[in-house]
């Protein structure tokens, strides 16, 4: 059988596509001419298809010259997809696992996949060697773990490949490991060729200041939890829930094993029993339980913590949603790539988020410059929007339910940036703004309420529209801290309460 013929036969078997052939064409091409110590990046979205391209790389290499391949990843999952994809391309791969303990067989093998930690351990045992590795392939590259090994391939081809060209560690820069970057096709254009499904997100503004930022960079799990599971956070979930994905093959991911149980907690308490919880401590039988569950069961959620962001592939999935925040560009990818696939019945998927990522890191569609994120990565990381900064920009808008039952107010826009400017202007106190707003809360209240006792229950449900208030009034201020804000919340509630009476006091005493 002619090269040709067996090419033709791998793609109709593997459906390799025409851009992922040409970016095959293009890696190849750096293999045959550059340097044998070269380090190559290729950086591909998720779904994309990075696992059948280097597959393919690696059955050509094997074909051409007489060297070993070794394919690196750092999950054992990983490992074991791999290792299929890999003989689904003829390419005849042996595994080494926390088993293997030495290379008997060998010669048996040109290409193994390997954990980065178990060969890291069995090279430092001296007892497991590799002879003539000429291709390591690095997959998930973003992870600094695989560093570890770059001394033992001194001269060998580095492929490193990954959705999101960013270092795990702000400290590692991956250009300090690889010589160059290639960039495939972006989301927006695998989108537009019908290779990704599209997307629809749906954003919730959330107040993050609370949270605080561990020594990974990225917000710590305690902060996390206690953000997450008060009242306000759950009631918004279900919200978003109810509202965009009811019905839909929803996966939840949160920060904290205490969040992902008070989320279960809560849909199963408002009446949605189709719903499962998965975590690292789920041992082997429970999880393949629950993802069987998972695939079978057409509106099942599964609420989960961080071991569905890589190596699980469901493509029925239909709803993402982020009821978490982070600081990291490769997990927000990670976690939306969930359910990116696209399937003969299912083209598009809805994303939530209720974390500010998408005002973080723009939306999943935009486009990105991956070169100057590889070549200037701290720079990016330091133009990334704060928290403060983001909510800011944060402008209340109530709800058409909730806007209804102020129907007999023409007006329920105050602008507390031009009130702030005004009293700055005639030399008035800053609390006159608040005052003023108290006063219009008030208004709104007993203009659409028959009774005392149903206006103070309208201010209630202004309590989102009064913290967005209160939070761009503080911004207004030269300097404020989060304890006073939360005082001034407070603060305005009660002093609302008390205009309402005094203003249905004098709406009686006109009617009289």
């Amino acid at each position: 059988m002619s090269k040709k013929d067996i090419l033709l036969e791998i793609e109709e078997k593997k459906k390799l596509y025409n851009y992922q052939l040409g970016d095959i064409d293009l890696i190849f091409d750096k293999i045959e001419n550059a340097p044998h110590n070269y380090h190559l990046l290729y950086q591909l979205p998720t779904g994309g298809g990075k696992t059948v391209i280097f597959s393919e790389i690696t059955r050509r290499y094997l074909e051409k010259y007489d060297k070993k391949v070794v394919v690196l990843t750092h999950r054992i999952e990983l490992c074991k997809q791999t290792s299929k994809m890999l003989k689904g391309f003829d390419v005849k791969n042996k595994i080494i696992n926390s088993i293997v303990k030495e290379l008997p067989d060998q010669d048996e093998y040109s290409c193994f996949v390997a954990m980065v930690e178990t060969l890291k351990n069995r090279l430092n045992d001296e007892k497991l060697h590799i002879d003539n590795v000429g291709l390591l392939i690095i997959d998930e590259a973003h992870f600094n773990s695989f560093r570890k090994l770059f001394h033992a391939f001194k001269n060998t081809f580095f492929l490193g490949v990954t959705a999101t060209p960013l270092s795990s560690n702000i400290k590692l820069p991956m250009n300090e490991n690889y010589h160059e970057l290639i960039v495939g096709n972006s989301i927006g254009s695998l989108i537009d060729k019908g290779y990704l499904a599209k997307a629809t997100t749906y954003s919730y503004d959330v107040g993050l200041t609370s949270l605080k930022i561990g020594i990974n960079g990225d917000y710590t799990v305690k902060s996390s939890d206690e953000l997450y599971t008060n009242m306000a956070m759950q009631e918004k979930l279900i919200h978003a829930y109810t509202a965009h994905s009811l019905g839909k093959k929803t996966l939840i991911f949160n920060n904290g094993i205490i969040t992902s149980l008070a989320v279960l907690d809560v849909f199963r308490e408002a009446g949605f029993k189709n719903i499962k919880h998965l975590d690292n401590t789920n041992n082997n039988e429970e999880r393949k339980d629950i993802l069987k569950w998972f695939k079978e069961t057409p509106d099942a959620i599964l609420t989960s913590v961080g071991i569905l962001t890589t190596g699980f592939d469901e493509p029925t999935v239909e709803s993402i949603i982020l009821n978490r925040a982070t600081k990291s560009l490769t997990l927000y990818f990670q976690m939306i790539g969930r359910g990116s696939r696209k399937l003969p019945n299912k083209d598009e998927f809805t994303i939530i988020d209720l974390g500010n990522n998408a005002a973080r890191f723009g939306l999943w569609t935009d486009k990105i410059d991956w070169q100057h994120i590889f070549k200037y990565p701290e720079q990016y990381i330091h133009n990334l929007k704060g928290d403060l900064e983001i909510e800011m920009n944060f402008f209340y808008k109530m709800p058409p339910e909730l806007r209804a039952k102020f129907s007999k107010t023409a007006n329920i826009e105050f602008d507390i940036e031009s009130e702030y400017r005004m009293a700055l202007a005639n030399n008035w106190r800053p609390k006159v703004v608040i005052e003023k707003s108290i006063d219009h809360h008030a208004l709104m209240c007993v203009e659409n309420s028959e009774t005392l006792l149903e206006a103070k229950q309208l201010a209630k449900e202004l309590a989102d529209d009064i913290e967005s208030r209160v939070r761009h009034f503080t911004n207004c201020l030269s300097s404020s801290t989060k304890n006073y804000r939360d005082w001034l919340i407070d603060d305005y509630k009660t002093r609302l309460l008390l205009a309402i009476g005094k203003k249905f006091r004098e709406k009686l005493f006109l009617s009289e």
